[in-house]
């Protein structure tokens, strides 16, 4: 009799937790959703970051070889030129 009072009163026990165990379970899953959320907005800010760097540079790269093939153009016609005042 005594277990079966007992028994009783740990199921009942178990029973009066069980929402209060829900509303546990479901910050958690809450918790758990805003964190995975915020990094996710993290890596995307960084991979932003990195990408708007990345391309800069490459802009930058662009730029020094577009400036550079320009001047062995204006070189190559420079030469060009007087190759031909030599010959006249």
């Amino acid at each position: 009799m005594k277990k079966i009072i007992v028994t009783l009163g740990f199921i009942a026990l178990l029973i009066s937790c069980k929402p209060e165990t829900k509303e546990k379970l479901d910050d958690a899953k809450n918790a758990v959703g805003l964190e995975i959320k915020e990094t996710i907005d993290s890596a995307k800010i960084k991979a932003e970051t990195t990408l708007d760097s990345t391309k800069i540079k490459i802009e930058s790269k662009m730029d020094t070889i577009v400036s550079k093939g320009a001047q062995k153009v204006e070189d190559a016609a420079q030469k060009v030129k007087k190759s031909i005042k030599n010959n006249n």
